[in-house]
């Protein structure tokens, strides 16, 4: 089971966004609630924004509809605060908004997956099919706090995140609201207008899921320290930008994943990574990985030779998530237009790009 962090009150995950405060209301520039210490009632919400993004990123899978979400829960507590009586703390109640947001905006849309939702492993062998249509894709999640620990990085993982959208969406939140954010269960109970005893009953039913998933996985081990997971992420940079399939070999867990969304294809295990590596992926020699960070791992934008020699040309952001002392999994994902400006990756490198990570 997914192992729960020390309780992190100002998580973030997500890279800073600009303060913007929302429109609407009674349209004075006055406040006209009571005041929680310096801050005003209508002021403190916006304080939660980016710890908003990341519940809401875990909610809906995705980092676009994430932001909109946490916009629109400030929008209404904007709207809403002459209402305020004090009867919970506002983030309390800044929460309950934003988990009825996610709500409604989950019962209208379809579950978000990875690869490994829809099928089972290909032979490393086979070039992939056709990009799956239809399919709603977890988004990957810019940045995040480096002073995070690694347990509290694993509540973003994309295969948590992944495991997550097979819950209910009652019990997704109940989950991520008392082993990711902390909350009480009284409290969670009053933020869903339900008793202490169906709130833990929600938890349990929760855990218990997430446990069942993860073992038909083939779990994972403990999550990777800081450190060792810099030295891994330098290590396979290196490795990848020299096409060294020995010393990837090295660094991939026995049953270390690699998928490739939007397509449905995705391999288990060195020998079939390997195989995909050498074969259909072949034209990934000679790549450079620039480092960015995405969903609390450290993470690469790929740039793969241009066929004239005049440089590298975006190919896949590449995740690198961790288990132990081993990489567990390598996302690539190949949406680049979308996701290096998100990422602020350059649009394309030079023919002078060294091999490896550029300082």
């Amino acid at each position: 089971m997914y192992a729960r962090p020390t309780p992190d009150r100002r998580q973030t995950g997500g890279r800073p966004a600009p303060a913007r405060r929302p429109t609407g209301g009674s349209g004075s520039g006055e406040s006209t609630t009571g005041e929680t210490g310096d801050v005003s009632v209508a002021e403190e919400p916006e304080s939660y924004r980016q710890e908003l993004i990341s519940y809401c990123y875990r909610m809906l899978g995705s980092y676009a509809e994430a932001e909109d979400a946490a916009q629109e829960t400030l929008v209404r507590a904007w709207r809403s605060a002459d209402g305020f009586e004090g009867r919970s703390s506002v983030r309390s109640w800044v929460y309950r908004i934003a988990t009825n947001v996610c709500l409604d905006a989950l019962a209208a849309g379809k579950r978000r997956a990875l690869p490994m939702d829809l099928s089972g492993p290909a032979d490393g062998a086979t070039p992939p099919a056709a990009p799956a249509d239809g399919v709603a894709w977890i988004d990957p999640l810019p940045g995040s706090d480096p002073g995070v620990a690694a347990e509290a990085a694993e509540s973003v993982r994309l295969a948590f995140v992944a495991a997550l959208q097979h819950l209910p969406p009652r019990q997704r939140a109940t989950l991520i609201l008392r082993d990711v954010l902390g909350f009480s269960a009284r409290e969670v109970a009053d933020l869903h207008g339900s008793t202490v005893a169906s709130a833990n009953s929600a938890l349990q039913r929760a855990r218990a899921t997430l446990a069942e998933r993860r073992e038909r996985a083939g779990g994972a081990g403990s999550p990777a320290p800081e450190g060792v997971r810099r030295a891994l992420a330098e290590r396979y940079a290196s490795a990848f930008s020299r096409y060294d399939m020995e010393e990837l070999n090295l660094l991939l867990h026995v049953d270390a994943t690699l998928s490739l969304p939007p397509y449905a294809t995705w391999m288990r295990g060195v020998t079939d990574i390997r195989s995909w590596l050498a074969g259909p992926a072949v034209g990934c020699r000679g790549s450079r990985l620039v480092p960015t960070v995405a969903n609390g791992s450290p993470a690469f934008g790929q740039y793969r030779p241009r066929a004239d020699g005049t440089g590298y040309e975006p190919w896949a952001l590449q995740v690198v998530e961790f288990s132990g002392d081993r990489i567990a999994s390598i996302t690539a994902f190949r949406d680049t237009a979308r996701l290096f400006p998100l990422f602020d990756l350059p649009r394309r490198l030079g023919a002078e790009a060294g091999r490896g990570v550029p300082a």
